[in-house]
């Protein structure tokens, strides 16, 4: 008669850990995706096809470059030439956005105007 509660207690820990890992994965690959509803980096042209417009602040890390936009989400930038001379500059950033990498692919790079 000892075994059934020996039973129930072993499933309810391995579900317990299984839910733990399940919502750790789920944290754990999504770093760095932030609110949908901000304007700061939306793109201007819905098309994937276009290129859109982005603005924030242009990061180093190393030898690769990131844009942060105002509402904290993070774009890799492609081309380090282009964002080289505004490290820790606010700018305007005009490319294409690969949202899987969270990638610019960019055309050019200019100072943001206030």
């Amino acid at each position: 008669m000892q075994a059934l509660p020996s039973i129930k207690r072993d499933l309810t820990l391995v579900l317990s850990i299984t839910a733990l890992v399940f919502v750790c994965a789920l944290a754990w690959g999504r770093p760095f995706i932030g609110s949908a509803s901000s304007n700061a980096a939306t793109p201007a042209a819905q098309s994937p096809t276009q290129p859109a417009t982005f603005t924030g602040t242009v990061l180093r890390d190393g030898e690769q470059f990131f844009l942060r936009a105002a509402s904290g989400q993070v774009y890799r930038l492609d081309d380090a030439q282009y964002a080289l001379p505004y490290d820790g500059q606010s700018v305007k950033v005009t490319g294409n956005l690969d949202t899987e990498a969270r990638l610019i692919h960019v055309q050019r790079i200019a100072p943001r105007v206030s």
